[in-house]
Order: structure tokens, then C-alpha cells, then sequence
């Protein structure tokens, strides 16, 4: 074959490689506009803006927790939010809108996470969070009824601190809501991917935190350069379909604030987290259950494997909703959380009158 041959060819491959990409970029822009012109009620909404005055709470190995305090502060129950992987404070900011008149609220952000301090890889563990949400309810819960709410890892959070302080749910903690979260076998769902393909990824799954971890630099310059496809990878783990584009925007910068780097060293975690056992200690307790059905990260059949383990939970299905329903279905999540409120405040005032 001639070398004037070769380039030819060379010169239509590339050109069909070229064209290939090309239409996929403007099938990609095509969709973002259309997302970014869908009508957008939350336009104005001051995300990121809803927050007292915090203090710093030290941790048993020294980090700073940012903790905040909203609500009734007179009210009879304390409830504290834990935030999920990679966000922040504010990814509860249409509970903290919606629900002050219901209890006193508790928010912090966990360690390497928004306002927190750093803290060292080998304590980025979901059983040192645990040790932090005890910490956390020492400083600023120290008596009186609580409810802890998790989203995704803050409600795993929540069992690590089940399985190493039993004798605190009951008495003092009166009422658990866990939120798209898991009591394990998350190498299953490795960032949304269908089953099967993450079965066959899982393998591979330590490599490829450590190649990030030492590719994190030139990895987050990358991230904050910003995609259509970004964008549309964003929306489609967090939400439902006809999401307005100011919450995928929102979530966006949630997201954001936390590094890669962050992001790798919490990542063997989740592969060992295995907390199943730890619903044995909510069994007297009111529980929430809540899920989206189109959950990627942590599906439905998680939640539903919670509910069986406790037949006295209320499990919410939302219909269309994803990871992130705290957020674009936060009307239902808001009407759980009173409804479990208001259960587990009957429940601690029926034990103090007994």
C-alpha cells in the first residue's frame, strides 16, 4: 500500500473521528440549551445564603466541625442534618427555609467538607463520622429529644454512630430519617453505572482511586473548566426529569466545593461500609425511609432492604425523583420529616409522662 494511500486513509478516519465528535458536542449543546430554557421558578432563590452565626466544635483528632444552630431555638426537639458525600451545609437549604418553626435546627458540614477542617486520609472514614456526630450532639445537643436526618452518607453517618453508641437511640435519640442512603454494597453502584457494568468495574475499583488520587491535581483543573456534558452528567445523577436548570446549577457548586482529592480519600469507605446490623438499634424508634425510584447512587433496592429490616418505618417512594430529592422534591421530604417529627416528639413526651 503506497504511503500516499496511507494518508488518505489516515486523513478520512480522522476526519470521520473528527465529524463523530462534532455531533456528539452538538447534540450535547442542543440538550443544555434546551434544559437551561425550560421555565425556572427557583431563578432568584438565594441558594448558598441561609446561615447563622457557626461555631467550631474540635473533633477527636483535632479537626474543626463547622456547626450552625437555626430554627426554634425553644423548641422541645433538637433535630440535626447530615449532609451527603461531596456537599455541604446548604444542600439542606429548603429544609432549613421550611422547617424552622418545627424544631431546633442543627447543621454542620463534615470533615473535609465545606466550611470543616481537613482532615487526614486516614481518618476519612465513615465510622470517624460516626465519632463527629457524637462529638457534634456532645457540644451542642447535650440533653433533650433528638432527631438525626442523613442524606446519602450522613445517613450512613447515622448507623456508624448506631453501632458504636447504641445507648443513645432511645433515651436521648428519638427518631432517625435516612434519606437516599445505604447500608452497604455500594461498589454495586459505582457513580450511577448500570448494574452490570459496575459488577464488571468493581474489580478494578482500588486502582482507579488510587490513579485518581495521584492524578487529583491535573484532574480538578479539568472538572472546574465546566461542560455541557458536566452538566448534563450533574442532572442526570441528581434529579428527576424537568428539573429547572437553577437547581442542577446549584448542585453544580455544591459539588464543586469539594476536591477531588477529597473525593479519593473517601472513597475506600464506601467499598467496606457495611452497617446492616446497625438497624437493630432503631427498632423502637420512629424511622423514615425515603428514596427516589430513579436513584443511580443509592438505589431503591437499598431503601427497600431497610424497610424489611424495620416493618415499623415509614417508607417513602417518590416517584421520579433521583439522589438529590431533598432538593427539587422537597415539598414531600419536607411532609415526611414533620410527620416523623411529630411521631417522635409523641414518643419522647409519652416516655417523660411514664
Amino acid at each position: 500500500m503506497s504511503t500516499k494511500r496511507n494518508v488518505g486513509i489516515a486523513a478520512i478516519a480522522t476526519g470521520a473521528v473528527g465529524a463523530a465528535v462534532g455531533g456528539v458536542l452538538a447534540v450535547e449543546r442542543r440538550a443544555v440549551r434546551g434544559a437551561r430554557r425550560r421555565p425556572d421558578p427557583f431563578a432568584d432563590e438565594p441558594f448558598g445564603s441561609l446561615h447563622t452565626e457557626g461555631l467550631d466544635v474540635i473533633a477527636s483528632d483535632g479537626v474543626g466541625l463547622r456547626v450552625e444552630v437555626d430554627g426554634d431555638l425553644d423548641a422541645p426537639l433538637t433535630v440535626v442534618f447530615l449532609h451527603g458525600f461531596t456537599l455541604r451545609m446548604d444542600a439542606w437549604h429548603f429544609q432549613r427555609r421550611e422547617l424552622g418553626d418545627a424544631a431546633r435546627l442543627v447543621f454542620y458540614d463534615h470533615r473535609s467538607h465545606g466550611e470543616s477542617g481537613r482532615s487526614e486520609p486516614e481518618n476519612c472514614t465513615i465510622d470517624q463520622l460516626g465519632k463527629d456526630l457524637h462529638t457534634v450532639l456532645q457540644a451542642v445537643a447535650p440533653s433533650g429529644p433528638v432527631v438525626l436526618v442523613g442524606h446519602s452518607m450522613g445517613g450512613m453517618t447515622i448507623l456508624a454512630l448506631a453501632d458504636q453508641h447504641p445507648e443513645l437511640f432511645g433515651d436521648r435519640i428519638v427518631g432517625v430519617a435516612l434519606l437516599s442512603t445505604s447500608t452497604g454494597e455500594l461498589a454495586k453502584t459505582i457513580v450511577g453505572l448500570p448494574g452490570w457494568l459496575s459488577r464488571a468495574v468493581n474489580p478494578a475499583v482500588p486502582q482507579i482511586a488510587k490513579l485518581v488520587r495521584r492524578r487529583a491535581g491535573l484532574l480538578e483543573r479539568n472538572r472546574r473548566v465546566g461542560t455541557d456534558f458536566a452538566y448534563l452528567v450533574t442532572r442526570y445523577i441528581s434529579y428527576g426529569p424537568d428539573v429547572p436548570p437553577s437547581l442542577v446549577d446549584f448542585m453544580e457548586q455544591l459539588v464543586l466545593g469539594t476536591s477531588i482529592e477529597v473525593m479519593s480519600e473517601f472513597f475506600d469507605t464506601f467499598l467496606s461500609h457495611d452497617k446492616l446490623k446497625s438497624l437493630d438499634v432503631l427498632q423502637k424508634l420512629p424511622v423514615l425511609i425515603s428514596c427516589g425510584d430513579g436513584d443511580v447512587l443509592t438505589p431503591l433496592e437499598h431503601s427497600k432492604l431497610m424497610a424489611t429490616q424495620l416493618p415499623h418505618a415509614e417508607l417513602q417512594v417518590i416517584e421520579g425523583a433521583n439522589h438529590m430529592a431533598m432538593i427539587d422534591r422537597y415539598p414531600a421530604v419536607n411532609g415526611a420529616l414533620r410527620r416523623l417529627f411529630a411521631r417522635a416528639l409523641d414518643r419522647s413526651t409519652s416516655a417523660v409522662a411514664g
